[in-house]
């Protein structure tokens, strides 16, 4: 567990380019998150955010789930690989697997996910595709503890995006990621101090 005053060990998982990894590095580098990132785990043999990592001098593991026989198998060696990491909170930073209680248990109340919506509307995948054909007028992210219903956990920081009348999915995307940057650090430091 987490001792106030010092830093907050991070697990980040993370599956593509890592600009969230990214977001929470520079919040640490510039002392505006108490933490240090103590491990990388990523499950994409391409993601991007391998490289990040090793700009950063950030140990990073692939757990490639194509290797794994199930999710669950895959979670053991999460789990695994976090304890030996030292890790006290995980953070899921664009981490595109739908977790099992085997890493849920493990780290209870002490996984944060951020995901592109204002929950609890438009759970899980395409989320920002979801708001545009709803046709809302307001989207925005939302950085919640993980529970093993998919984002369904206690919410703790959200962000509105207006959206605009020509927006794209990717436009939509760029403006919402603006806002993720900003809350995911201080989501993690405000669950610390809880």
């Amino acid at each position: 567990m987490w001792i106030p005053g010092e830093p907050i060990k991070l697990g980040i998982l993370a599956s593509g380019n890592g600009s969230n990894f990214e977001a929470v590095a520079e919040a640490i580098a510039q002392g505006r998150l108490n933490a240090k990132i103590q491990v990388l785990i990523y499950n994409n043999p391409e993601a991007k955010v391998a490289v990040r990592a090793a700009n950063r001098d950030v140990p990073a593991v692939l757990l490639n789930h194509r290797h794994f026989p199930s999710r669950e198998d895959l979670d053991r060696q999460i789990v695994q690989t976090l304890h030996q990491y030292d890790v006290s909170w995980v953070i899921m930073a664009g981490w595109m697997r739908i977790v099992t209680p085997v890493l849920i248990d493990a780290f209870a109340e002490r996984i944060i996910n951020i995901h592109p919506s204002l929950l609890p509307s438009f759970r899980g995948i395409q989320a920002v595709e979801q708001a545009l054909a709803a046709g809302v007028k307001i989207a925005g992210c939302t950085v919640h503890i993980v529970v093993p219903e998919v984002d369904s956990g206690r919410i703790l920081l959200q962000a509105a995006v207006p959206v605009l009348p020509d927006d794209t999915p990717q436009t939509l995307h760029q403006r919402i990621h603006q806002q993720e940057y900003r809350i995911l650090p201080a989501a993690i430091a405000l669950a610390a101090r809880q």
